[in-house]
């Protein structure tokens, strides 16, 4: 029987200052006696959702990543989060999937306007799913949640889509509706991870991290605190869930343009 034990890392991230929230995370880390196979982070979760992209962006070669894996081979677990990056001159809301051997990446697909990030960053146009110790892994970033299209679930591809996020205060209904409809639309456990706190633009965030199953159940919500949270996930519950509800096997065929 496949089990994933995912964790959720909520924190309030310092505002474009890399170095405190690296120490924020080893701290966390330090205090949790949990078993990690995927820890999520939030959204640009060195940074915050800063839009001083030509002044934060690293490649993936730069220190932000070189840290990530070397946390990913420490405690023997994936990675996942998104950062600011740079890449034959365009600037990226990079998600990332880093393993303890390997390393894969995601471009933020629908860019946040109402926040000008249509103006500082170029948009994705490819999914990601990682295959990762029995499960497919969707990784997508904040504003992508808004729209169902870029993440159904065509003929079960992915057992758990995650969500990393800055998702503000006023908008935390939309955030947990949209979280749970994703799980029960695709069949599918969903992870949404957020940050708490206040931001360098005075938005507040309560954080709502959740994981949720495919029955659009919570499985663990973490409401406005610094914390690692964990949950396990089983890969043989859910695939006897599709077999006995197989609504996926009805679902309309489109293609993406």
């Amino acid at each position: 029987m496949s089990l994933l034990y995912i964790s959720i890392l909520q924190y309030d991230i310092a505002w474009e200052n890399k170095e405190a929230n690296f120490a924020t995370i080893e701290r966390l880390f330090s205090v949790s006696d949990q078993h990690h196979d995927v820890v999520v982070l939030p959204e640009m979760f060195s940074t915050g959702f800063s839009m001083q992209s030509n002044l934060l962006a690293e490649e993936n070669a730069g220190e932000t990543i070189t840290w990530i894996k070397s946390l990913a081979r420490k405690h023997n677990a994936a990675i996942c989060g998104s950062f600011i990056a740079k890449e034959k001159g365009d600037y990226l809301n990079r998600g990332f999937f880093i393993t303890p051997d390997s390393e894969y990446y995601y471009d933020k697909r629908h860019l946040f306007r109402m926040g000008s990030e249509t103006k500082h960053f170029s948009a994705g146009s490819s999914r990601l799913i990682v295959p990762f110790r029995g499960f497919n892994i969707c990784l997508q970033v904040c504003y992508d949640l808004r729209f169902p299209v870029w993440s159904r679930n065509v003929g079960n591809e992915y057992d758990l889509l995650i969500y990393v996020a800055n998702w503000p205060q006023p908008r935390a209904k939309v955030w947990n509706s949209l979280l749970v409809a994703r799980a029960i639309e695709n069949l599918s456990y969903v992870c949404g991870v957020n940050r708490i706190g206040t931001d360098g633009t005075k938005l507040h965030y309560v954080g709502d991290s959740s994981i949720i199953d495919y029955k659009g159940d919570v499985v663990v919500h973490l409401p406005d605190q610094e914390k690692i949270l964990t949950a396990q996930l089983s890969k043989e519950a859910l695939q006897t869930f599709r077999e006995k509800f197989p609504a996926w096997k009805d679902a309309d065929r489109f293609e993406l343009l």
